[in-house]
């Protein structure tokens, strides 16, 4: 259901909702109303590894996150979404195309990296939502792309007017120049840009506001940010880049860099908000706050467990959070089942934009039901992930799992840290979810052969201690 929550206390509200107060007081739901007439706007932030529990608004409490806190106080926050898969470019996949990432040969990275056959790439024929919105909307990409590399592939070819951002899985925070292995691009040339990369990329989402403001195009502004991926380096780290010596930096980072990472995510996007505020289009702008997939070594993942790679619910479980001030409810929370790839219908469906006959969406339009016009309805969900062999189906409150040829069955709403093992008690329950499971894969691709291998063994995350990769 969807329903409105007070989870924070009257002063925590008025310190979050302070920054954007002036700006909304003169627009009330008279003007947002006549504003519906015109397209919305849409800000769509992505952060990349981000855990369930690494803003304040989903639990975190050994810091603060006011500016995504906002937009929870000022919409609606979502309890039970999850990520189209446990790793980036399947993810990223799902969400720009509304379909399981299986369908395409890209889908079946996890992710896009060394082993990755050459010529694998999102197909730029394919519809997206910025194709998708174009005839009728400036698109612009800011940050992490991940879906296939130049000259085949890149936002530009796949419905983005403007790119600025990284094409591959990760950059350091520091040392993304033209000569490094992984440069920050404008549109599809390799630049120099000196700072900290939460910032840059902080520093062009409100350039390109600022530009479709004074333009007065409606606007997909789609800001994938690559914090807080690895490596562990906060603003102050400068010495940390120049120490390590590969982007996974094994032997770094601690809870207090990661703060510290958080901490300048979240005061982009606060600077995001405010920029929209103050160019007096918040009242007119949907903006969206999620995640990629899991957390990884240093994220809070509570109450779950799990990680990134891993389809337990950590690995999956995810903050969305959506603003749309006069439509959704402020201050709601929605325990609506949800999923990436619902995105992409749901926001052509706010645009008043069609979806492509011939690519039918495997997401749902949650529009009514974000709007308050219909009830939160069960959903069967369904994830593969090659590395540990890993199978998952969410029907209702039920969950198939398969990891490392364990087989299980959860109630993820009364066990939601997957400890109690019902497949026998609820033999019916398991045998029906694996064999749909079994349905629902033979209507996708085929995983790629290739070793079968973990993210996170046991001599990288001690507490994986005898997951070992074959030799």
């Amino acid at each position: 259901m969807i329903h409105v929550q007070r989870t924070f206390s009257r002063r925590d509200f008025i310190q979050a909702a302070a920054a954007g107060s002036a700006a909304m007081a003169g627009l009330g739901f008279g003007r947002a109303s006549r504003a519906q007439a015109v397209k919305p706007n849409i800000v769509f932030i992505l952060a990349d590894d981000l855990g369930y529990a690494d803003v304040s608004c989903y639990g975190q409490r050994d810091y603060t996150t006011p500016n995504i806190d906002r937009l929870a106080i000022e919409g609606l926050k979502f309890t039970q979404a999850y990520s189209n898969s446990a790793s980036c470019s399947p993810t990223r996949t799902g969400l720009i195309t509304g379909r399981y990432q299986m369908r395409l040969p890209v889908g079946l990275e996890e992710p896009i990296n060394a082993t990755t056959p050459k010529g694998v790439g999102l197909p730029p024929s394919h519809p997206t939502l910025p194709s998708l919105l174009r005839k009728g909307y400036g698109t612009t990409l800011v940050g992490k792309w991940h879906l296939g590399f130049l000259p085949d592939y890149s936002p530009l070819k796949s419905g983005y007017d403007r790119f600025f951002g990284i094409f591959g899985g990760a950059a350091d925070y520091f040392n993304h120049g033209s000569k490094s292995s992984d440069p920050l691009f404008e549109q599809e040339v390799p630049v120099d840009r000196a700072g900290y990369m939460t910032n840059l990329l902080g520093d062009r989402a409100v350039q390109t506001i600022e530009g479709y403001a004074r333009s007065k195009e409606p606007f997909l502004l789609s800001l994938h940010f690559t914090a807080p991926h690895w490596p562990w380096e906060g603003p102050e780290d400068e010495a940390e880049s120049k120490r390590i010596k590969s982007l996974f930096h094994r032997d770094g980072g601690t809870q207090k860099t990661y703060m510290a990472m958080m901490q300048s995510l979240d005061s982009n996007i606060g600077r995001v908000l405010q920029t929209l505020d103050v160019h007096g289009l918040s009242a007119n702008t949907i903006v969206v706050f999620t995640s990629d997939n899991g957390g990884e070594r240093f994220s809070n993942i509570w109450p779950f467990t799990g990680m990134k790679g891993e389809l337990l619910e950590g690995g999956l479980r995810i903050p969305a959070i959506l603003r749309w001030p006069g439509r959704v409810a402020t201050g709601s929370v929605s325990d609506q089942v949800m999923i990436s790839m619902d995105w992409m219908p749901t926001l052509l469906a706010a645009a008043g934009v069609q979806p492509d006959p011939a690519y039918p969406s495997d997401g749902d339009n949650l529009l009514s039901t974000l709007t308050g016009r219909a009830s939160p309805h069960p959903r069967k969900l369904f994830w593969r992930y090659y590395g540990g062999g890993q199978r998952a189906v969410r029907d209702r409150d039920w969950k198939y799992l398969q990891i490392a040829g364990n087989e299980f069955l959860f109630d993820v709403v009364q066990d939601p840290r997957e400890r109690a093992n019902l497949k026998d008690r609820r033999k019916d329950v398991f045998d029906r979810l694996k064999s749909d499971w079994e349905a629902w894969n033979s209507t996708m691709l085929p995983e790629r052969t290739r070793p079968v291998t973990y993210g996170n063994p046991g001599n990288v995350v001690a507490d994986h201690y005898g997951v070992a990769n074959p030799k």
